[in-house]
């Protein structure tokens, strides 16, 4: 298989599983924008334990089941696209954290068809 690397930006999104945007859940409003500006992709990951800056200690325990989970939005692209959602995520977010970082795309995809 072909190996391609190249460099891009990651940008995470630290949010809670309650907090939302126009009546929907935030992290899924994350997601949809950054599809419409036609991102490379978004992984969404839910928490199991966590705190943030109120220092409320957030767990998935078995009486915890309805409590407010961390959430972390995932997106890898260029710089380019990661600068497109920002102002989106500036009208978006009331609390939480946001950051960018450079990371190193080892991308792996099956060897092109031969004619």
């Amino acid at each position: 298989m072909p190996k391609i690397a190249s460099q891009a930006k990651r940008l995470r999104i630290y949010i809670g599983e309650s907090d939302h945007w126009k009546r929907r859940s935030l992290y899924h409003a994350i997601v949809e924008k950054a599809k419409a500006l036609d991102m490379a992709g978004a992984s969404v990951f839910r928490g199991i334990v966590g705190y943030g800056a109120n220092s409320r200690i957030h767990t998935a325990g078995i009486v915890d089941l309805s409590s407010d989970l961390p959430i972390l939005v995932e997106l890898i692209d260029s710089e380019e696209y990661i600068a497109k959602l920002l102002p989106f995520l500036d009208e978006m977010l009331e609390e939480g954290l946001v950051t960018i970082d450079d990371v190193e795309v080892i991308k792996y995809g099956h060897k092109p068809p031969t004619r």
